[in-house]
């Protein structure tokens, strides 16, 4: 984290000014695996939930730029590069204001998700509920420290899709529900 006195940001052409506390999480290797959730018994074990709602600002093959807003109350911007299992992830905390902003140049549709939170081992499991054009999408990611790492796998996670780019986001904004999730 950098204290800074104040940063003067342009969004849409709009000057605005930022004074506080500007955090940023370093460079990243994001490791997940990504599966859909075959029936509800994950909910007993949940520990939290979170409404997300986000939105793109460019997608291409192997690079993505994303606001996403949290319970309405705080907005992160993250980019992602590279493709499959492993890829670079830089996220940096921005003004709720600048994220509202943000939305009238989203690419593609919004999605709105709630998601929660799932301990398995020393690991989480995040299930997303889709709501909205993605209602009855239930998926479910857990991070990795490294693409080998073994973890323990509940019967509520069904056929793994983390190959499969149509369930990336980005791909859900831009094209909506695969066909044949088996989810519905």
């Amino acid at each position: 984290m950098v204290s800074v006195s104040c940063v003067r940001v342009t969004v849409l052409g709009k000057e605005r000014e930022h004074t506080g506390t500007v955090s940023k999480i370093a460079m990243a290797r994001e490791i997940e695996r990504k599966f859909l959730v075959i029936h509800d018994g994950w909910r007993e074990a949940a520990t939290s939930a979170r409404r997300l709602e986000q939105f793109y600002l460019f997608v291409a093959d192997d690079r993505t730029c994303r606001a996403r807003i949290a319970d309405g109350q705080e907005a992160r911007l993250t980019l992602k590069t590279g493709s499959g299992m492993n890829r670079g992830e830089f996220e940096y905390d921005i003004p709720l204001a600048d994220a509202e902003a943000l939305r009238d140049s989203a690419v593609g549709h919004i999605i709105e998700k709630t998601r929660h939170v799932v301990p398995n081992g020393p690991h989480e499991i995040e299930v997303d509920v889709y709501e909205g054009d993605l209602q009855g999408l239930v998926v479910a990611e857990i991070e990795l420290g490294s693409e080998d790492e073994s973890y323990d796998r509940p019967d509520f996670l069904g056929r793994e899709v983390t190959g499969d780019a149509r369930y990336l986001n980005a791909n859900l904004a831009l094209h909506g529900r695969p066909d044949d999730d088996g989810n519905a």
